[in-house]
Parts: structure tokens; sequence; C-alpha cells
């Protein structure tokens, strides 16, 4: 009975992530450009920075996108687009801690998040490609 009841919450816990997944990349792009802020202002990092925000801030916009889409088809799409941005943003943030050894903590939370985001993202990519006829 407990196992069942663990089953569960986790079901709901993984519906709520999905109901959440643009306040979880709204707050991502908050905390990594408020993160980004306190970084040192070499030329290497300041130009990751730029990038980072650029790919991390994409992923909310093209899930805002999608939830004012005017078909399926343009849903998936704009769903397509946010997943390929996260995983640009992963590429970004593995790259940052490979220069920045002292905030590798704080940079892998990051990553860790982003690879939840696109986890979700790519869940509702392949159930939405198996309900719309492309």
């Amino acid at each position: 009975m407990l196992n069942q009841r663990s089953k569960i919450k986790d079901q709901n816990l993984s519906q709520n992530s999905k109901l959440e997944v643009k306040y979880r990349a709204f707050y991502l792009s908050l905390k990594i450009i408020k993160f980004l802020e306190n970084l040192s202002n070499n030329q290497s990092l300041r130009i990751i920075s730029d990038q980072l925000i650029r790919s991390v801030t994409s992923i909310g916009a093209n899930i805002i996108e999608a939830k004012s889409s005017a078909s399926k088809r343009e849903f998936l799409n704009y769903f397509q687009i946010a997943l390929k941005s996260a995983n640009e943003t992963k590429y970004w943030l593995a790259l940052l801690k490979e220069l920045s050894v002292n905030n590798a903590d704080k940079i892998q939370y990051f990553l860790n998040e982003t690879t939840e985001i696109a986890k979700i993202i790519g869940s509702s990519v392949l159930t939405l490609k198996g309900k719309t006829k492309l």
C-alpha cells in the first residue's frame, strides 16, 4: 500500500512539473542571469554568458509562444525550438563549468534543472508527435 501511494505521489509531482515547466524555465533564466552578473568580467566568460542568456531565455519564451499558437503543428514547432534551446543551454553551462571551477556546484545545479526541463519538454514533444499528423 505504501509503495502504491509513493507511485501516485511521484505521478502527481511529475504532472505538476509538466504543468509548471514554463515557471521552471522562467525561474531558471532568472537565476542564471543573476548568477552571471557576479562572474568575472573577462572577455571569454562575457561571450559565453551572452550566449547562455540567449539560449536559456529562449526556452521559456518558446514555451509561452507555444501556449498561444494557432495549431497543434505550430505548438509542436515551438516546443521543439524550446527543446533545442535547452540542449544549447546545457552546452554553454558545461563549458562555463569547466572555465569557472570555483562555481562548479552552482553550475551543476543549473545543468540538472535544465536537464529536467529538457526531459519534460522532450516528453511533451514525443506525445505531441504521436497525436499530431505531420
